[in-house]
């Protein structure tokens, strides 16, 4: 909206001759014809249109389609855009300045399976339990508008519009504004690798993706071919608009390596120096994370050594040798992983798949990371991906016995770098994540079906397979709250909470500050870590394996425990302790003390 006002219509269309704006509905609906500014760029301003009214564009035959940037779509994918005055929400956030990556805690979570509102209010409600329990930022799976109410969001079809059975765009500034109220960080999971199947108007209006490339779910973005400058524009304009308009402190860039750009400045470069500068403007700290399977620390190094400059990337690798030696799974790309020597290797090097030969892949993958400061890399014992690609979406509290659940989270809350906890993953909660949608083509429904039985097949899982479509599928992955206050699952609460607490009060445990040296035992099964930094020295014993192991310390004496996985607080037995040997461990646990 104009200072005075009236509404401008901007919308770029190369593929059209001329494009009219069809505002209001009904009666009282008018035409407003835009004209040509050059480019493919088509402009109008029109006074006495308020806030809350309809509009589409009118294409060259007559087919009306939604603005390629609504800011909010309240009848979904296929229903027309409406106007909304950003200015109109009135921030309480101005002394927020956002959280630097070294005092991440991250906490990712999906707004419909959440709360049982399954709303951006929804989640509100437990802002102060995750802010008590030691978490610093929430990360909110991908809000792009996308088809009827259930998914996951990565089906997003209008980048620019949060999702309206969520509580569209007011709703997720109150989240926000709320988060920062609560001293939490927000970073936004988008999506520019592909868009949805399932109402993408966007090549109608024109060469928004590529022939050339093409992604594991459709085209990719046309991000180097002819007319790319202006779809280049529409994704870095998008991240710059979540920044600003909403808040939001960071954004976790979905799939970043399967953003295929030849162009002699990538996109992520490009978009790395573009959310610098209006971070700068703001006057906050913002933060780019890149998922990327590509074991590539090019997403992380700065633009003088010929990396993209990202703040940080996922690494998979710290979930899988876990994963592996926590259940002895070894199906799929689990195969690469197997004993304790991965997750030592992990836990020094960042990387296991750094440059060696990876027998699920069958070739060298990797490289080198070690030189990357920890404070760069997001690792998870879960995560969305890694429940949700399961054929029952089985959480690990339904796969390891308690035991082996605390071990994880000593594993994930001590290690060097930043973690990233799994909505209900601190309580250990046993509804599946599942895989859902609400798609309205029934081919495309089926499609989906076919392709998620299709995915499990290489991991050997056996069974009927949750249907995507079924509501009940959608309801059954919803969080239990009340089991957090029960028995094994309120102690593994505690467990998390003092983890983090401690976490946040030693210096050796900050990411990216101490000095990492690891030892292990295949034999023995145990892992062992020593941090030290800021005149603090810590070490942390991991036993895997079913017996009890007593790890050897030159002087025990001079060491004090700290915190025990096997304490009955947390729904151990008690037997870990300090001996003159060294640190015994209970089999399954872990143990840290600090060197007086």
């Amino acid at each position: 909206m104009l200072p005075d006002g009236a509404v401008r219509f901007t919308v770029w269309c190369p593929k059209a001759r001329q494009v009219r704006v069809s505002i209001g509905t009904g009666d009282g609906a008018r035409t407003l014809p835009l004209e040509w500014s050059g480019g493919g760029l088509f402009s109008g301003a029109a006074e006495g249109i308020p806030p809350g009214t309809d509009y589409w564009y009118a294409l060259d035959d007559g087919r009306l389609r939604p603005d390629p940037v609504s800011r909010y779509r309240p009848a979904g994918v296929h229903g027309p855009s409406r106007i909304v005055d950003p200015s109109s929400f009135k921030w309480t956030d101005q002394g927020w300045r956002g959280c630097s990556t070294p005092d991440l805690v991250i906490y990712e979570l999906h707004v419909g399976t959440f709360s049982p509102e399954g709303t951006f209010d929804g989640v509100i409600a437990r802002l102060r339990w995750l802010r008590d329990l030691g978490v610093t930022a929430l990360e909110i799976m991908p809000i792009a508008e996308f088809p009827g109410g259930r998914n996951w969001g990565y089906d997003g079809v209008s980048l620019y519009a949060p999702q309206s059975t969520y509580g569209g765009p007011d709703g997720f500034r109150r989240l926000v504004d709320a988060c920062h109220g609560q001293g939490l960080a927000v970073i936004l999971d988008v999506v520019y690798n592909h868009l949805g199947p399932e109402g993408n108007y966007l090549p109608e209006f024109g060469p928004y993706f590529s022939d050339r490339h093409h992604t594991l779910w459709g085209q990719g973005w046309n991000l180097d071919g002819s007319d790319s400058d202006e779809v280049r524009r529409y994704l870095l304009n998008n991240a710059l608009y979540w920044l600003t308009e909403f808040h939001v402190d960071g954004l976790r860039l979905d799939a970043a390596d399967k953003m295929v750009d030849l162009s002699a400045l990538h996109i992520l470069e490009e978009l790395g120096s573009a959310v610098r500068l209006q971070a700068e403007a703001l006057g906050r700290r913002v933060v780019l994370i890149a998922e990327s399977d590509a074991n590539d620390p090019r997403f992380i190094r700065s633009q003088e050594l010929g990396g993209f400059g990202l703040d940080a990337q996922w690494t998979d690798d710290f979930h899988h040798a876990v994963h592996v030696a926590l259940t002895g799974e070894s199906q799929g790309y689990f195969a690469d992983f197997g004993g304790v020597r991965p997750v030592a290797k992990a836990l020094a090097d960042r990387f296991v798949n750094d440059g060696r030969y990876s027998p699920y892949r069958r070739r060298r993958y990797g490289r080198p990371a070690g030189d990357v400061p920890a404070d760069r890399f997001v690792v998870c014992i879960q995560n969305h991906d890694q429940v949700g690609n399961r054929a029952g979406g089985e959480r690990l509290s339904v796969l390891v016995e308690p035991a082996a659940l605390r071990l994880g989270a000593a594993l994930l809350l001590l290690a060097p770098y930043v973690p990233l906890l799994f909505m209900g993953e601190e309580y250990g909660e046993t509804n599946p994540f599942l895989y859902f949608v609400s798609h309205g083509d029934a081919d495309l429904i089926q499609a989906v079906r076919e392709g998620r039985r299709r995915e499990f097949a290489e991991f050997g899982w056996s069974g009927e397979v949750p249907d995507p479509q079924s509501e009940s599928t959608f309801a059954g992955s919803r969080l239990s709250w009340v089991r957090s206050e029960e028995g094994n699952h309120a102690r593994l609460r505690t467990l998390y909470t003092d983890l983090l607490r401690t976490r946040h009060q030693e210096p050796a445990l900050r990411p990216g500050s101490p000095s990492v040296s690891v030892k292990h035992s295949e034999s023995g099964q145990w892992v062992s870590l020593r941090l030290q930094a800021a005149g603090s020295e810590l070490i942390a014993g991991f036993n895997f394996g079913s017996v009890e192991q007593t790890l050897a310390l030159e002087s025990p004496a001079s060491h004090a425990a700290m915190l025990s996985t096997d304490d009955p607080r947390y729904g151990g037995e008690g037997k870990s302790s300090l001996i003159s040997a060294g640190l015994r461990l209970a089999p399954r646990s872990a143990a840290l003390l600090r060197q007086l």
